[in-house]
């Protein structure tokens, strides 16, 4: 019985989440599904990187983890399919995978696409699930496709570092717009190198202090914690920081509803933190 992970941006209004999840089935009716999210933001890729890496980490070795996101960036002539750290993920060739691992992937093979096919989303899905079934009757990961060290290469967002500073990008916000920064905490700590240091925003709201939970501070107070993924988050106890503050998520792309609401009021996708000496 295999794990499969779905995590895509597809949504669920239609029956293409239902369908392959029909599909994983057929393979095998025992095989255990797991969905991540469906709500992976489009185009988004810091967003969808940092989602796929933290869930990932956690599952049992030898999990297959399928991964939905700007799939038909370009018209697809194969899917990489790849054992890393122990785990498969089978993706779009459009750089996603690099921002996943953060590294280069241990073992990458080419799952190709028949020319003469519509290569529409189920399609591809089905050719997938076709190499897990090989991997899962004991043949390894070479037998499934073609050996290849070329494939689309994207980096993930780093921190911008000074000698008295440190600017992350916002990567995510969640439910209760909690804002998630790509500063993990030994950069941090390695950043800090025992210093005070205050985390600034434009609006001239600080926060010097990393608590542990939201009762560290009062009701509608500012707090940065780092969360369960290791990277540094910014709250506010019983409030929605997101909005109130006027922090976005990073995007290269920014949505229109973004752009428009940008004219009417400002909004800022990063967060620095100043070190100050003693």
């Amino acid at each position: 019985m295999a794990i499969i992970t779905l995590t895509t941006d597809i949504g669920t209004q239609d029956f293409l989440v239902g369908a392959i999840k029909g599909q994983i089935l057929q393979q095998n009716v025992n095989n255990n599904i797991v969905d991540i999210t469906h709500s992976l933001i489009p185009f988004n890729y810091p967003h969808s990187a940092y989602i796929c890496r933290s869930a990932i980490k956690n599952f049992p070795e030898n999990s297959y983890h399928i991964v939905i996101a700007d799939f038909f960036d370009s018209k697809p002539e194969h899917i990489l399919f790849v054992k890393h750290n122990s785990q498969y993920i089978a993706c779009a060739d459009n750089g996603l995978l690099t921002m996943i691992l953060e590294e280069t992937p241990q073992q990458v093979v080419k799952l190709s696409l028949e020319k003469s096919r519509r290569k529409n989303l189920l399609y591809c899905t089905r050719i997938i699930l076709n190499a897990i079934a090989k991997i899962e009757s004991g043949e390894n990961l070479e037998s499934t496709g073609t050996i290849s060290n070329d494939f689309v290469v994207k980096n993930s967002m780093k921190p911008l570092l000074g000698p008295n500073y440190i600017e992350g990008q916002i990567m995510f916000i969640d439910n209760f717009e909690n804002v998630v920064v790509n500063i993990r905490h030994e950069q941090f700590e390695e950043q800090r190198k025992g210093r005070k240091f205050q985390i600034l925003f434009k609006r001239n709201e600080i926060i010097d202090r990393i608590s542990e939970t939201y009762a560290d501070v009062q009701e509608g107070e500012l707090l940065a914690t780092f969360n369960s993924a290791n990277y540094l988050e910014i709250s506010m106890n019983k409030g929605n920081v997101s909005g109130l503050i006027g922090l976005q998520r990073f995007s290269d792309q920014p949505s229109r509803d973004q752009a428009q609401f940008s004219q009417t009021r400002m909004m800022y996708q990063t967060v620095k933190i100043i070190f100050i000496d003693q």
